[in-house]
């Protein structure tokens, strides 16, 4: 549950505050209540733009401070005038945080698509905007993302070569943006061992038929850092296993999958980078429990061998979970410096858990 506080803008003029209300979302980049209620309270369409202040630094539950932009004149008994607030813009504000930005989105792919009804903005933080977007066809998805993860149409494509039932259609994209086809179902965070079963050989497939091409300038994330002396150490042992370098998924958690059944489809394809397979495979086992983790070993180390039988993937495994933990602190401390001062809460303390967990894995 959070409280909404909301700072209402039009055209960057700050006209008013609405009195606080609840939503069930917990997280704070959730946003569909948060503008399902706005719209009914004001009368015209909203969109969130940025987070201004937040209790704690969970990223859920509190009591949350948004500044909204509102298309058209909202209703002035809504609205209360009691204090005045300013929106200064700051070098690290990303497009979609600004006056314009998400109606710059949408209109965006409302050139490529042939809407049926409202956009609903679904999502909006420091590292995305996204928008569902009716059709006569199902629903679309539109989003924005900062320059450093600029990879999601390319590593989208890529995957879809070899096997386009394991990514969600790719209609459009420009600099920075993507417009997806829906992939039906919900979020597999309670994945089943019959998901698993389908989603790990299937990624296996695509990133050792994607091995062997030329290098498609994808980023490539250090997995050496003077904070784990033994990093280097372990960084050359994994690269000394016999598996390839190919395209990694980067944030390959059962959240990022979508399923109405046995056979999912992995999405949010923005951490996509050129590294080790393994460490896709360390991110995923992280999120299981004890027996579907070791499902997941057998199914990856099973289908290494089977496409790389010189290989060693139990060994790339055991190597990649702390090397993943100081994979992912690479990309928080990115965040970090990348992140404007009021939307940083997002990430307090994640690099330095990571170093922890990557600490802790190798005692």
């Amino acid at each position: 549950m959070r409280e909404i506080h909301a700072l209402v803008t039009v055209d960057g003029r700050y006209v008013g505050e609405v009195e606080p209300f609840p939503v069930e979302q917990p997280w704070w980049a959730q946003v569909a209540d948060v503008t399902a209620h706005l719209d009914r309270v004001l009368g015209v369409p909203t969109s969130v733009l940025r987070l201004v202040s937040a209790t704690g630094n969970t990223t859920r539950d509190g009591s949350v401070t948004y500044q909204v932009e509102a298309y058209g004149t909202p209703n002035p008994a809504a609205l209360s005038r009691e204090r005045t607030h300013e929106f200064p813009d700051t070098p690290l504000r990303l497009p979609w945080a600004k006056p314009g930005g998400p109606a710059d989105l949408v209109a965006w792919a409302d050139r490529h698509i042939r809407r049926t009804g409202p956009a609903r903005q679904v999502k909006t933080w420091n590292l995305s905007c996204v928008y569902r977007l009716p059709t006569a066809d199902g629903p679309v998805w539109a989003k924005e993302v900062p320059p450093f993860f600029a990879a999601e149409p390319t590593a989208v494509r890529l995957v879809a070569e070899v096997d386009p039932s394991l990514v969600p259609a790719l209609l459009t994209d420009a600099p920075r943006r993507v417009l997806l086809a829906d992939a039906p179902g919900d979020a597999c965070w309670d994945a089943t061992a019959a998901q698993i079963r389908s989603v790990v050989p299937r990624l296996v497939a695509v990133q050792a038929a994607l091995a062997g091409r030329p290098d498609p300038v994808l980023p490539r994330i250090p997995l050496v850092t003077p904070l784990v002396p033994e990093s280097a150490d372990l960084a050359a042992r994994l690269a000394a296993t016999g598996l390839p370098e190919t395209l990694m998924h980067g944030d390959f958690h059962p959240g990022n999958w979508l399923a109405d059944g046995d056979t999912p489809r992995v999405i949010d394809w923005a951490d996509a980078n050129w590294g080790h397979p393994a460490l896709d495979a360390a991110r995923l086992m992280a999120y299981l429990g004890e027996d579907l983790r070791a499902l997941v070993e057998e199914l990856w180390t099973r289908a290494w061998l089977e496409h790389c039988p010189d290989s060693d993937p139990a060994t790339a495994l055991r190597l990649a979970i702390p090397l993943g933990h100081i994979f992912n602190a690479t990309r928080y401390g990115e965040f970090m410096a990348n992140v404007e001062e009021s939307e940083q809460v997002y990430h307090t303390g994640d690099l330095e858990d990571e170093i922890r967990l990557a600490q802790a894995a190798l005692v």
